[in-house]
């Protein structure tokens, strides 16, 4: 699919400062939502060669690397400067600092209603809106 759109591929022996010349900045989908353990190969190498790019990172949902409750607690994630979160913010965005959006409105009213979700709320049709603070309110 992405090939159809024409989005180029990187290989994986792309090095940080040809990463810092032809782009602008990293939008960081690596790990779902599931991720769990140690950072395996290629990832391993991937996520410094990411971070030494010194491009800005926005990730979403979890930036990689991190626990999805505990942040990035073996801190070899990547720290970006804008986190998309979707449905609601993870626990793991207690820890994030940077500008915080929350995309989507997935979360029927009841379901947030019986799991005491704290979500903001839209304006008028939109898809996102930023969080007041840095730090996430859950």
């Amino acid at each position: 699919q992405c090939k159809m759109f024409g989005i180029d591929f990187v290989s994986n022996d792309i090095t940080a400062s040809q990463i810092s010349k032809s782009f602008d900045l990293i939008v960081d989908s690596i790990f779902g939502y599931s991720f769990k353990g140690s950072i395996r190969s290629p990832f391993d190498k991937v996520l410094p060669t990411l971070t030494a790019s010194k491009l800005p990172i926005i990730s979403v949902d979890i930036p990689s690397g991190w626990d999805v409750e505990q942040g990035n607690k073996s801190g070899q994630g990547l720290e970006p400067v804008m986190l998309v979160s979707l449905m609601a913010p993870k626990l793991c965005s207690k820890s994030f600092s940077g500008a915080h959006y929350l995309g989507g409105r997935f979360v029927p009213v009841d379901f947030a209603i019986k799991h005491k979700l704290n979500l903001p709320e839209y304006q008028g049709c939109a898809q996102v809106v930023k969080l007041e603070s840095t730090r996430s309110k859950m």
